[in-house]
């Protein structure tokens, strides 16, 4: 069951949040745990067992370790856990990637099932990691309640592809949320949810038609201006289809009293790539920088063991989102450039500006996206060739007025915000402090959105979450 689904949107939305305010406060837990169970097993009912297996397993180990006395003991549970939740990312993630490479490298024949990806593997994953690092940190304490921390876990709005919450960020909410039962959150976070519904369903999937119709054609049959508009195509629709997504989560969050963290923060209007990834997918970068970045040693000590992590860190990050060595290639394109700006590329966008830093910068990320989007590596390459050739002989791919239309509109909202008073206006859009009529504005502006996101996703069958596959 996807958010912009008419399965989600028409019958288990509505039904859910009604039953959840009905709730008595001490029961709206087992709501949401009993929704969020029936939520994952609508799309993948064998898996749902794998997470509340490992969740039963992670509950008692995080709290036996927290209970041992010595250092060395709270260790040894804390390696039990990494290694049976890295372990089945492993499994389900990266077998059937590792043994392919395998055999074409050693030329052998090892034989495999193949495994099927469970849902949002990655995401909940990492999120089980949180909980038992932050809890062997000492930064909070574990939760109580073995059934607080399956809605941890289990909570649907962020379960399948986040944002990646912190167990820390959220432990206190899982217990008691009630100062966040205000109206005006409710009312931001229904609008929150119903933009977030917009971006995906009218913008998100118009592009990504687009997108898949100029990729599913040839490299020879692509020219310059093909390969351009199918790799901004493709920048746009991951944009505004994993913003949407998250904006969904956050807003579905707020109505149910939870506060989660950000995710994007207008990532297009970056005047460098270290700047991008401070607004792009914030969680993955804030969980990366805290539990592999600084673990390793971060920017303490001498240069070369800086650069050394950050291509650590962004090959591992290619890798977190599949298993290809396209993703690899593309983490360590990002890798390579955040070295670069460190060693003297930053000082030259400085120089040059943010009116010719952001546009180049913005030119660097989709041509990394090119490479993300095409698991076949050489066609990809192929794409980004044809990209910088300037080669115009016409090719065969044709643009309809929806996608021309909509490109604008794409355009105008990921650089609405890149000055100071239209920043303004983004946040008091996204704020909960309304006005009497602002209010009224708010909830028809919510409502309009609402239906005409709805008339979108009966017209059109293409309706894919890209981010799902991660």
């Amino acid at each position: 069951m996807v958010f912009s689904s008419i399965t989600y949107l028409v019958y288990f939305l509505p039904i859910y949040l009604l039953l959840y305010h009905l709730a008595p406060h001490k029961f709206k837990n087992a709501v949401i745990l009993i929704a969020s169970i029936y939520f994952y097993s609508w799309g993948g009912p064998k898996f749902i067992f794998i997470i509340l297996g490992t969740t039963f397993l992670d509950y008692f180990l995080v709290n036996a370790m927290h209970n041992q006395k010595t250092q060395k003991a709270k260790t040894k549970f804390l390696i039990i856990s990494l290694c049976l939740n890295l372990g089945l990312l492993f499994y389900f993630k990266y077998c059937n990637f590792f043994i392919e490479n395998v055999n074409a490298l050693l030329g052998t024949e090892i034989s495999w099932i193949k495994v099927v990806l469970p849902i949002g593997i990655s995401f909940y994953t990492f999120e089980s990691l949180t909980y038992v690092i932050d809890v062997y940190r000492g930064v909070h304490k574990p939760l109580k309640n073995f059934w607080h921390y399956q809605t941890y876990i289990l909570l649907f709005p962020k379960l399948i592809a986040g944002p990646i919450v912190r167990y820390h960020d959220i432990a206190d909410q899982i217990t008691n949320r009630e100062k966040n039962y205000t109206p005006n959150v409710k009312l931001s976070g229904f609008l929150i949810f119903c933009l977030g519904l917009a971006k995906k369903t009218i913008i998100a999937n118009t592009l990504g038609m687009q997108a898949d119709a100029v990729f599913k054609l040839p490299a020879e049959q692509l020219d310059t201006a093909a390969a351009w508009v199918g790799a901004l195509a493709y920048t746009f629709q991951i944009y505004f289809d994993f913003s949407g997504y998250s904006d969904m989560a956050i807003g579905l969050g707020k109505m149910m009293g939870f506060r989660f963290p950000e995710n994007f923060n207008n990532p297009y209007t970056s005047a460098s790539i270290t700047e991008f990834w401070r607004r792009w997918h914030i969680t993955l970068g804030s969980w990366m920088k805290n539990y592999l970045y600084i673990p390793l040693g971060g920017n303490k000590g001498p240069n070369s063991k800086l650069y050394r992590n950050l291509i650590i860190v962004f090959l591992l990050s290619g890798l977190w989102h599949g298993a290809s060595w396209n993703f690899v290639l593309w983490g360590a394109y990002h890798g390579l450039f955040l070295v670069l700006e460190r060693l003297f590329l930053g000082k030259v966008f400085e120089k040059l500006g943010k009116f010719i830093a952001v546009p180049v910068t913005f030119i660097i990320i989709i041509t990394g996206w090119v490479l993300f989007r095409n698991e076949d590596l050489h066609y990809g390459l192929n794409v980004i060739k044809q990209m910088f050739s300037f080669n115009f002989f016409d090719g065969k791919f044709a643009m309809n007025n929806d996608f021309i239309f909509m490109a604008v509109v794409a355009l105008v909202f990921s650089f609405f915000a890149i000055t100071r008073k239209t920043k303004q206006i983004q946040e008091k859009v996204y704020g909960e402090n309304f006005s009497d009529s602002g209010k009224w504005l708010a909830a028809v502006t919510g409502i309009v959105l609402f239906y005409i996101s709805l008339s979108y996703v009966s017209a059109l069958d293409f309706n894919p979450f890209i981010y799902f596959r991660f």
